[in-house]
C-alpha cells in the first residue's frame, strides 16, 4: 500500500482498504512502542504544526509521534503565524513547504486545510476542521477494533450535535468500513442531507447502514458503541450553551442509555468531556443551569464500559501511522 505524498484531509479521500492499512500500521507501531522498539527512521526531517485552535491530545500526539520517529517539530499556535492575516494561506503553504517535510493544520474551515494542501508540495494532515476530524477517526476505529476484534457489522450510535466534524467524520468512517451508523438526536442536529446521501453511496458498497433517529430507546438498542462529544464546539459563542443544553439534554449518555445498549457496549468520547464540574466551563454551566454534567454523566464516564483513555492514547499511534505512510521511506 503506497500512500507516499498523499494528504490526509478527510476519510472521504481514502478507500476501505487504505483505511484498514493505516489501522494495521497503527497497531504495529503501538506494539513497537509498548515493547520499546525504536522507529526513529526520520532523523533530519521536520514537521510544522499549525494550531489555530488549541488542543491537548492532538498537539501532544503529533509532537510525541514526531519525536519518536526522530523528527523535529515546530508548533505554531493561534498567535504564532501570520497565515490569513499578513500572509495568504497560499503563500504560507509555499514557504512552509520549502522548510518542512509535512504540515499539520488544526483550525476552522475545511477550505483552509485544502488550500494548504494545494500549494504546500508536501503532505498536509488535518488535525481538525469545523467539518472533519480524520485523525480522531483512526483512533476511534483502532479502539473499537481492539475491543471487538472487528469493525464490520459494529453498530455505532452518535448522540448530540451531529452536524459538525465528529458526526460527519464518524458517518463517513462507518459507511466506508461496513459499520452501522446511527445519529441519535433531534432532527435539527442531524448531519447535512448532502453528506448523508454521499455516505449512503459508500454504505451501498461496504454493507453499512445509516440511520437518523430522534428516538433514544430504539436508536441505542443493542448498540456496540455509544459516542458523544461536547455540545458547544470550540470557537462558538457562549450564548449558545442555553439552547444546546435545553435541546440536547434528552440525548445525554446516561446509565439507562448504556443499559439499553447492552453489557457489550462501550462508551467513547473524543474529549474533553463535561462529565462533572471540575472545569471552569463545567462549573459555570452548573451554577447557571443547576446541572451536574452535560453530554455524559460521570457515572458512565468513569464506568468499565468507558474506553475514552484507550481512545485518547490511540491518537498518538494512529497519527504516527499517518505520518509514516504519507512520508514514506519506511520498511515495516
Amino acid at each position: 500500500m503506497d500512500l507516499k505524498g498523499r494528504n490526509f484531509l478527510t476519510l472521504k479521500d481514502f478507500s476501505k482498504e487504505e483505511i484498514l492499512y493505516l489501522l494495521d500500521l497503527s497497531a504495529k507501531l503501538k506494539d513497537k512502542k509498548k515493547k520499546g522498539i525504536p522507529v526513529d527512521y526520520y532523523k533530519g526531517k521536520n514537521v510544522a504544526l499549525i494550531f489555530e485552535k488549541d488542543s491537548t491530545r492532538t498537539r501532544c500526539a503529533f509532537e510525541v509521534a514526531a519525536h519518536d520517529m526522530g523528527m523535529g517539530s515546530t508548533y505554531l499556535g493561534p498567535t504564532g503565524s501570520q497565515m490569513g492575516k499578513k500572509e495568504s494561506i497560499e503563500d504560507t503553504a509555499r514557504v512552509l513547504g520549502r522548510m518542512y517535510d509535512g504540515i499539520e493544520y488544526r483550525g476552522f474551515g475545511q477550505s483552509i486545510v485544502e488550500e494548504l494542501a494545494q500549494y504546500a508540495g508536501v503532505p498536509v494532515w488535518n488535525g481538525l476542521t469545523n467539518e472533519f476530524h480524520p485523525t480522531q477517526m483512526l483512533a476511534d476505529m483502532l479502539t473499537i477494533r481492539e475491543q471487538f476484534g472487528r469493525l464490520e457489522g459494529i453498530k455505532l450510535v452518535y448522540m448530540g450535535d451531529a452536524r459538525y466534524n465528529m458526526g460527519n467524520s464518524l458517518m463517513v468512517a462507518c459507511s466506508k468500513l461496513g459499520m452501522h451508523f446511527v445519529a441519535c438526536t433531534t432532527k435539527d442536529y442531524f448531519p447535512s442531507q448532502e453528506l448523508v446521501e454521499q455516505c449512503k453511496g459508500y454504505a451501498a458498497e461496504s454493507g453499512a447502514t445509516i440511520t437518523l433517529t430522534e428516538d433514544v430507546e430504539s436508536g441505542t438498542k443493542d448498540a456496540d458503541v455509544i459516542y458523544t462529544d461536547v455540545w458547544v464546539s470550540m470557537g462558538e459563542p457562549d450564548d449558545v450553551w442555553e439552547k444546546r443544553i435545553r435541546e440536547l439534554t434528552p440525548y445525554k449518555v446516561t446509565k439507562k442509555v448504556m443499559e439499553n445498549a447492552g453489557e457489550q457496549a462501550i462508551f467513547l468520547h473524543c474529549l474533553p468531556a463535561f462529565h462533572d464540574q471540575k472545569t471552569t466551563i463545567g462549573k459555570q454551566m452548573g451554577d447557571r443551569f443547576g446541572i451536574e454534567d452535560m453530554e455524559v454523566t460521570d457515572e458512565v464516564f468513569e464506568s468499565v464500559q468507558s474506553k475514552v483513555f484507550d481512545e485518547a492514547e490511540n491518537r498518538m499511534h494512529t497519527i504516527k501511522a499517518v505520518m509514516i505512510a504519507t512520508l514514506g521511506e519506511f520498511e515495516e
